[in-house]
């Protein structure tokens, strides 16, 4: 097939580009011929790979979103693709992955803690998020038309998307496939704890005999780092082992250190800032903690049961669908709280080593291998249709 992978920004970081890279590859290696419509983009994965950039005239982040939406509009009525798979904010496809997620309920969930209160005050970002609903809306109201047998014409990474996209935008469940986010396997191993990971360890000033709790996301109000200084705050009297380990980017990554000078545990906490080793940093971690406001799939999730490390996040997580609670990791509760977290924390340090088999054993069976091959079966079985 002539297929079309259609995403505002082609790049080698980010989780749907990540995915548009691994999908993208696979196809073109077994034989499709695979356009990437874009309107910037990187080094392709694969030889074969094709890119059409468009690139109309915009300002601002809402412009460049609703320009490129149209002009992929306008490109598609006149190149003749046999599928076009819509990864991002636009209208024109015939299968679409919801790999954000709904707009409107990131925004319920989340999208304050990501703000400053002056942000707030000031509504940022306000004309770009109603541009999203509305693109997100038509994108979907063309679906619900389509409707019948049995055909799937969305993807999302978890049941918790399928079901807000089934409440939010009336699409029937026989249109919907959930396809989870798969993980290298190979780069997210346990190996990594007596190799580099070691080596960042004791570069911290920290031996085997430390307990190492890793938090790593990019923008720390949506990920919850607030709550896992607080649940830090609470082990710390009790636990003198304990160590945090910060990774990620956070343009207010310094109110974040202040808070944890503030109760107190500065000097067990690491701000260690954005970095491209992530699987280093699971190597130096015992417990993985991530307390999401709102995740469709935290790729993290999967990456650090592949390397090994107890998961606990959240039910607004959607990759917490491959947590056995109580065996890989845990799952706490719909309005979780630092004393639950704190309580999580302690008991993964103790049983750490049955939890780390426990979650490289699922990560196994979720590896990018079949999460690229199950994306092909339901490409190809809309061939012609």
């Amino acid at each position: 097939m002539r297929i079309a992978l259609v995403h505002m920004r082609h790049a080698h970081s980010g989780g749907t580009e990540r995915y548009l890279n691994l999908v993208s590859s696979h196809l073109a290696s077994v034989g499709h011929q695979v356009t990437i419509v874009c309107r910037s983009h990187e080094e392709p994965t694969h030889e074969a790979i094709t890119f059409q950039v468009l690139h109309p005239l915009a300002f601002t982040g809402a412009g460049r979103m609703l320009s490129f939406a149209k002009a992929v509009e306008s490109h598609l009525k006149s190149t003749d693709y046999d599928l076009v798979f819509g990864l991002g904010k636009t209208w024109s496809h015939d299968l679409i992955r919801m790999g954000g997620g709904c707009h409107a309920t990131y925004l319920e969930l989340a999208h304050n803690a990501t703000l400053t209160p002056l942000e707030r005050l000031f509504r940022k970002g306000a004309l770009k998020h109603k541009l999203a609903l509305e693109i997100e809306q038509r994108a979907l109201a063309a679906h619900r038309s389509r409707m019948g047998g049995g055909r799937p014409l969305i993807i999302t990474n978890s049941e918790l998307v399928k079901r807000d996209v089934m409440e939010r935008h009336g699409v029937d469940a026989e249109g919907i496939r959930v396809v989870y986010n798969g993980t290298d396997t190979e780069r997210f191993h346990a190996r990594h704890r007596s190799g580099k990971g070691a080596e960042l360890r004791a570069s911290l000033g920290w031996d085997a005999g430390h307990q190492v709790l890793l938090f790593l996301g990019t923008g720390y109000g949506r990920k919850g780092l607030d709550l896992v200084l607080e649940a830090a705050a609470q082990l710390a009297p009790k636990n003198k082992a304990l160590r945090l380990m910060v990774v990620g980017y956070d343009s207010s990554a310094a109110t974040f250190e202040a808070r944890a000078e503030q109760l107190g545990i500065k000097d067990r906490c690491t701000f260690l800032g954005g970095r491209r080793d992530a699987e280093v940093c699971f190597g130096a971690a015992d417990v993985y903690a991530l307390p999401t406001r709102y995740d469709p799939f935290a790729n993290s999730t999967i990456e650090a049961m592949a390397a090994g490390l107890p998961t606990i996040t959240t039910h607004t997580n959607g990759g917490s669908e491959l947590i056995q609670e109580g065996i890989s990791g845990s799952v706490l509760s719909q309005q979780p709280d630092p004393e639950e977290l704190a309580e999580r924390v302690n008991f993964w340090f103790q049983n750490r080593a049955s939890g780390s088999l426990a979650a490289r054993q699922v990560a196994e069976q979720h590896d990018a291998k079949s999460m690229v091959q199950r994306t092909q079966a339901i490409l190809e079985s809309l061939d012609g249709g």
